[in-house]
């Protein structure tokens, strides 16, 4: 782990501003997902997520610091990323919520090289990864993960997120 980036004392003006400038840019909505010690599946909705390198393959992902998810993505050193398919917005705004019984309300299931639960229902695409390095920035933290195996469903279009509004791609199957 890195030191840790802090942010001078907070501008309320500028970060409202950056609030106002982020929600006018779309983009795919994830849930990062995780097991902790305990075998309790962990999971958040993450719109937080960049590809970083494909040699060796790196996505990064920003979670809010102090999450149970965050805790058991570090404790266990992995995690994966389920890129929500269209049809996924219940289980964005499930992860998005405080709701303790997150994985009792969506179909999911976790094989013996995944690295957190698969949201099969509702997810195009999951990457398993290791933790390679965390950052904190703020109030979250960035963990890079090598990605260890993409697991793609034979068809679907991404969730996007932009305007305070859910959507879809259009045109053509993403994943196809």
């Amino acid at each position: 782990m890195m030191d840790p980036i802090t942010a001078p004392a907070a501008d309320t003006s500028v970060s409202d501003a950056l609030r106002g400038m982020m929600r006018g840019f779309p983009t795919g909505v994830a849930v990062v997902t995780a097991t902790d010690a305990s075998g309790t599946p962990r999971g958040m909705t993450c719109s937080s997520v960049c590809s970083v390198a494909l040699e060796p393959p790196t996505l990064l992902v920003c979670l809010r610091a102090g999450s149970p998810t965050l805790a058991a993505v570090l404790a266990r050193g992995r995690f994966a990323v389920n890129l929500l398919r269209a049809g996924g917005r219940a289980a964005a705004e499930l992860f998005a919520s405080g709701d303790p019984d997150r994985f009792g309300k969506v179909t999911w299931r976790e094989d013996t090289e995944a690295a957190g639960p698969h949201l099969w229902r509702d997810a195009h695409a999951m990457a398993d990864c290791t933790v390679r390095m965390s950052q904190s920035v703020g109030d979250h933290v960035v963990v890079f993960g090598g990605v260890d195996r993409v697991t793609r469903q034979p068809e679907g279009r991404p969730l996007m997120y932009g305007l305070s509004t859910y959507g879809s791609w259009p045109g053509t199957d993403a994943c196809g």
